[in-house]
Formats: structure tokens, sequence, C-alpha cells
């Protein structure tokens, strides 16, 4: 098993005032080489956005484009046509395929939103622009795996092998997560709480990238929220 940690105090950090973002993996003005992307996992920005501000019009291609609001709501508006918010308990993706125009706003003129947005290498260049959104119910990741994301069978679908999922779990209940096979890797995002991962101690906001495995066990040392991205 290779085992790659990223603490919460490493990431990339900028402060724009209506922005406060870190970076998990290269982005904008933070560069490490060392840190461009975990297989096919490219990006992974954790972002405050103060009320009333937001990302204005904007293009993207040829990535899949997956955002996680934990609080707050989010404007979406796209070049296709799509005007929805997003709030917690949903996800949205994205092909951006051969090229689309979208801008996300803070929905409220008095809240914060905190969100996760991924970017995962697309399988196939030049595809036709998709999008979709999917609220879920908390209870059902409670103490499992509840899969938000799959390109074959998931309730939401990008074009690109890979498994998102997400589970709450209370403190001192244990899981596993069975990897598709040892040519995927996984990278665990921790939201909220404290877990040991195979013997590492994972603390609010660390990420860790799991290799060379078919299966990882997790518990928790406190209540806790983690998501993984399977890649």
């Amino acid at each position: 098993m290779k085992t790659t940690i990223h603490k919460s105090t490493s990431r990339g950090h900028a402060n724009h005032g209506w922005l406060n973002t870190n970076h998990t993996f290269s982005f904008a003005n933070y560069y490490n080489p060392e840190r461009v992307h975990f297989g096919n996992l490219r990006v992974l920005n954790d972002d405050i956005i103060a009320p009333g501000t937001g990302f204005g019009k904007h293009p993207h291609d040829n990535m899949e484009i997956i955002t996680i609001p934990f609080y707050g709501r989010l404007m979406h508006e796209d070049s296709m046509g799509h005007k929805q918010e997003i709030g917690p308990d949903e996800v949205q993706v994205m092909s951006a395929g051969s090229g689309i125009f979208h801008s996300e706003f803070n929905a409220s003129e008095t809240e914060a939103v905190n969100l996760i947005q991924l970017w995962i290498f697309t399988r196939e260049k030049n595809i036709k622009p998709a999008y979709d959104q999917k609220k879920f119910d908390t209870e059902a990741a409670r103490n499992q795996w509840q899969t938000l994301v799959h390109d074959i069978d998931g309730p939401l679908k990008i074009s690109q092998h890979a498994t998102i999922s997400r589970v709450f779990l209370d403190k001192g209940q244990e899981i596993d997560y069975q990897l598709r096979n040892e040519s995927f890797g996984t990278y665990l995002f921790l939201v909220n709480g404290k877990l040991d991962v195979e013997g590492i101690e994972l603390h609010k906001r660390d990420g860790l990238g799991i290799e060379q495995t078919e299966k990882i066990k997790i518990k928790a040392l406190d209540n806790s929220y983690l998501i993984n991205i399977e890649v």
C-alpha cells in the first residue's frame, strides 16, 4: 500500500476578500511540482465565497467538474441554459466537453457558502457538454458508503472511470472501502472530524491518497464526514 498525506495546513492558500480558497493540488498562483494531480483527479479546491459575490462567466472544456457544497447555497448559470441553485447534501456534475461558459455566485446576500470543487480529467475529448445535479439523503450515508458519482451506474455520471462517495461515521464506528482493483487509487478528503485510516490519523480538511491496495480500513476517532474520490 502506498499513501500520500496532504495536511490541511500544507495546502495552497489565497484570500481575495470575496473568495477564501485552499488548493490541495497546484492551481492558479499555487504551484507545487509534487502536487499536480492524484491519478485523474486534477483539482480539489476548498472555497468559501462571501455573500453576494462569486465567479463571473468563464470558460471550461474537456474536464469533469464536480461541486459539493457544505453550507450556504450557490447559484449556477451556464451556456447550456441551466440556472439552478445547489446547497448542502446536493452534488452538481458538469462535463465541460467541447466547451461551455458558466458562472457561480453565492445565492445569499447575508451568508457565506463553503464548497469543494473537483476537476477530473475526462475520458473522451470534445464530447457534448452535459449538466446534472441531485440531492442526497444524509441518513443513507450514516455509517455506510453512499455513492454520489459513478461513471457506469451512479446516480450522477461523468465521462471518466471514477467513483465519488461519502460517509458520516459516528465516533467508534469502523468501515472498509473496497476499490475496483489495484490499478485504481482513492483520495480521501475529511470534511470534519478525526479518523484513523490504516494507522494514519486524519483531521479536519486533511487529504490522503491511497494506492496499490484493494481495500482500506477506516475508524472514526470522532464523529466524521468523509468524502472518497476513487480514480
